[in-house]
C-alpha cells in the first residue's frame, strides 16, 4: 500500500451568507490542494452555518415570531444536494483532482439536516450522510437521518466514511461503520473541547483507521465562539497533525496506508477481536418515508 496526503480545513461559516462561505471554502480547498492533499475534509455545518449561541426564541411550550423569522433566514441559507453550492464543490474537486468531504446544512422539503457530502473528482456528489441524532438544542433545527445514508465510499485513496460531531459517541454507529471497512474516518465537527481529542484518538485505535477531524473556527469580535481543534490521527492513535487552535488554517498529513494492515495485527473489532457468538448488531439501512405510495 502507498501513501496519500490529506487535509483538515479549519474555517468558520459566514452565518446567513452561504455564498460568502463558499468563497472562503474555495480559498482553503485550493490551499490544501496546493499542499498536495488528495482528500480535503471540511467542518460540520460549514455551508449553511452552525448558529452557536442562538436560541431561536424557543422556550418550553413557546416559539416567538422573531425566532420563526430567524429560522426562515437560516433555512434560506441551507443548501440542496442538487443546488449550485454542491455543484461548485464538484467543479473544484474536478479541477484540483481532490476528494471532498464537507459539512452542510441540507434543505429537503420542510426539514433541515446536518449532512456530510462526499464529492469525487470524477463523478461529483457520490454520497451523503445525514446526522442520525442532533445534539441538545440542535433538535430545534434539524431532523434525524436514517440508516439509508450511512455510506462507506470506495475511492482510489481508500474507503471513506463520516460521523458528524457527537455521532462519534454512538458506539453502535461506530461498529456498523467499522464493519463496512472504513479506512479513513472523516469527523466534521464543531466540538472544540479538549476531550474531543481523546475521542478522535480512541476511534482511530478502536476502528484501526485514520481519523480526520475538521472543526470550525468562529469568532465575533474578540469573542471566540468555536476554537477549532482540527486534528489528524493514525490507526494506532498517534497524532499526525494538530490540534489546530486560535485561527483558521489547513492541517496536512501524509498517511502511510500500510499502517492500516499493521494495526489489524492485534485488533479488529469486527473480526478476530469480536465475539459474534455473544454479541450481534442489527442495522436497518432502509429509507424511512412518511408517505409510501403503492400502485
Amino acid at each position: 500500500m502507498g501513501s496519500v496526503v490529506v487535509a483538515a480545513v479549519q474555517v468558520g461559516a459566514e452565518l446567513f451568507d452561504t455564498a460568502a462561505t463558499v468563497v472562503k471554502a474555495e480559498r482553503w480547498i485550493r490551499e490544501a490542494a496546493a499542499g498536495g492533499a488528495r482528500l480535503v475534509v471540511l467542518p460540520e455545518a460549514l455551508l449553511g452555518g452552525y448558529p452557536k449561541g442562538y436560541d431561536f426564541g424557543i422556550t418550553v411550550g413557546s416559539r416567538s415570531p422573531e425566532g420563526r423569522e430567524l429560522f426562515r433566514r437560516y433555512r434560506e441559507a441551507a443548501v440542496e444536494l442538487d443546488g449550485p453550492e454542491i455543484t461548485r464543490l464538484a467543479e473544484l474537486a474536478a479541477e484540483l483532482d481532490v476528494h471532498l468531504v464537507a459539512g452542510v446544512i441540507e434543505r429537503d422539503g420542510g426539514t433541515l439536516y446536518c449532512t456530510a457530502v462526499f464529492v469525487d473528482p470524477r463523478d461529483g456528489l457520490v454520497a451523503h450522510h445525514r446526522k442520525l441524532m442532533p445534539t441538545a438544542a440542535e433538535r430545534y433545527l434539524w431532523g434525524q437521518g436514517d440508516g439509508s445514508t450511512m455510506p462507506a465510499v470506495r475511492t482510489d485513496l481508500g474507503v471513506l466514511g463520516a460521523a458528524i460531531c457527537w455521532e462519534n459517541y454512538m458506539p453502535l454507529f461506530r461498529q456498523s461503520m467499522y464493519a463496512k471497512g472504513v479506512q479513513i474516518w472523516c469527523a466534521p465537527t464543531v466540538d472544540d473541547r479538549e476531550q474531543w481529542q481523546a475521542t478522535m484518538r480512541h476511534i482511530a485505535l478502536e476502528g484501526r483507521c485514520f481519523v480526520i477531524s475538521a472543526n470550525q473556527y468562529l469568532a465575533q469580535g474578540d469573542t471566540v465562539l468555536i476554537n477549532g481543534g482540527s486534528t489528524i490521527v493514525s490507526p494506532l492513535g498517534e497524532i499526525l497533525a494538530g490540534p489546530l487552535r486560535a485561527g483558521e488554517g489547513v492541517l496536512l498529513a501524509e498517511l502511510d496506508l500500510a499502517e492500516l494492515d499493521r494495526g489489524y495485527f492485534d485488533f479488529d473489532s469486527v473480526g478476530h477481536y469480536a465475539r459474534p457468538d455473544i454479541f450481534t448488531l442489527t442495522v436497518d439501512e432502509s429509507p424511512h418515508e412518511t408517505v409510501v405510495r403503492r400502485s
